[in-house]
């Protein structure tokens, strides 16, 4: 894996005569998220991560101990529903995929993640931040990106010291990702010597937030945490401007990114809205960081959403290991997988013995023209 040189090769595959392909063993990665559903844009972004990682090892013709190998994507749609993430995680260990990226949401991570540690086969989630996925403890289990007790405790600290808030109503959309984030920005809130003034909670296929909405306007907030996605956010924010709610709203990187001023009908103000990506770079990092977005730029012909350098990443980090291992049986290569040291477009890359990004980096954001932009990178 040296550095990013293989950004700007050309993604294309050589052309490859049957005979050839077949002498060659084919390493099958298998991707999974939300294609369909309510947030489908972040699964197609996850995706097109995952995807320029194969090609780039397939164009600089990557192998596993001397061995030259063909690296194939195989996408899945987990629809962000729980019960669907189940079957194409079944799915996925029948197709005998070597190594998984994803799922997306913590809601559909999960309940996956005990069938790939049944099969024992590595799952890495470029963006599931729940801390009850590598609590349970599977050796099969990793994340690149900070959880939500990291995040929360950042954006519990920021409300009051960067924004001077002290006193929140906060909402979330009872999904695994929504009320575990909402439950510990709430916790990282108190330790800072402010207070929940109001606790609500809606559905995360709702559209009408009056009720909620007109209680929270009551206890007269300062600011509006919402645990969610921007699929819910958007036209919440829609919904506060027409009843008069003159505050911020805080958030995960669920709203974090421009979808959410497309869905809030355009009624979100400049600095209105404050999230928080589970990950990012620091100053040393940017430019790497900076290269791939162009790359993927030029290749899929729009930005980066949030979690695609991170699909990238957990994709080099699996063959990284493999390559070490010498071999793409997961049971060889997952003894190397969990020493990991790894640099990678979104910064260091080294998990704990629970499967966690050590030091994860937290970004913070708002917006200006409908557009995402940095306030301050934290830990």
């Amino acid at each position: 894996m040296k550095k990013h040189g293989l950004l700007y090769m050309s993604l294309a595959l050589a052309g490859v005569a049957g005979p050839a392909v077949a002498a060659h063993e084919v390493v099958k990665i298998g991707h999974a998220a939300d294609m369909s559903g309510p947030v489908a844009y972040f699964g197609k972004d996850s995706e097109n991560g995952a995807r320029m990682a194969i090609e780039a090892l397939n164009a600089r013709g990557a192998t596993i101990g001397g061995k030259k190998v063909t690296w194939q994507l195989i996408g899945e749609d987990d629809a962000s529903d729980p019960k669907q993430a189940t079957a194409v995680a079944q799915k996925l260990v029948d197709a005998k995929v070597n190594g998984v990226i994803g799922h997306e949401g913590s809601g559909t991570t999960i309940p996956a993640s005990k069938i790939y540690s049944d099969a024992g086969i590595p799952q890495i989630s470029p963006s599931a931040t729940s801390p009850q996925y590598t609590r349970q403890n599977f050796a099969t289990a990793f994340r690149v990106v900070a959880n939500d007790v990291q995040l929360g405790r950042a954006l519990g600290r920021y409300a009051v010291k960067g924004m001077n808030v002290k006193r929140v109503a906060v909402i979330d959309d009872r999904t695994a990702y929504g009320q575990g984030l909402a439950t510990e920005f709430a916790n990282g809130l108190r330790q800072q010597g402010a207070s929940v003034v109001a606790k609500e909670f809606t559905d995360y296929r709702a559209t009408d937030f009056s009720a909620i909405l007109t209680r929270v306007r009551a206890s007269n907030p300062d600011l509006v945490f919402f645990g969610g996605m921007n699929a819910v956010a958007g036209p919440m924010l829609r919904q506060m401007k027409q009843l008069g709610i003159k505050v911020r709203m805080m958030g995960g990187d669920g709203i974090c990114s421009d979808e959410i001023f497309k869905l809030s009908g355009g009624t979100m103000t400049d600095g209105q809205v404050v999230c928080a990506e589970a990950g990012g770079v620091e100053d040393a990092g940017k430019a790497a960081l900076d290269n791939f977005r162009a790359a993927y730029r030029k290749r899929f012909g729009i930005d980066v959403q949030i979690i695609a350098p991170y699909s990238y990443d957990a994709v080099m980090v699996i063959a990284e290991a493999m390559d070490k291992a010498g071999s793409s049986n997961p049971a060889k290569y997952l003894p190397l997988l969990a020493k990991t040291q790894y640099k990678g477009v979104t910064g260091a890359i080294a998990f704990d013995a629970h499967g966690d990004i050590r030091d994860g980096v937290i970004t913070l954001y708002t917006f200006k023209g409908g557009h995402r932009m940095p306030i301050a990178v934290t830990k």
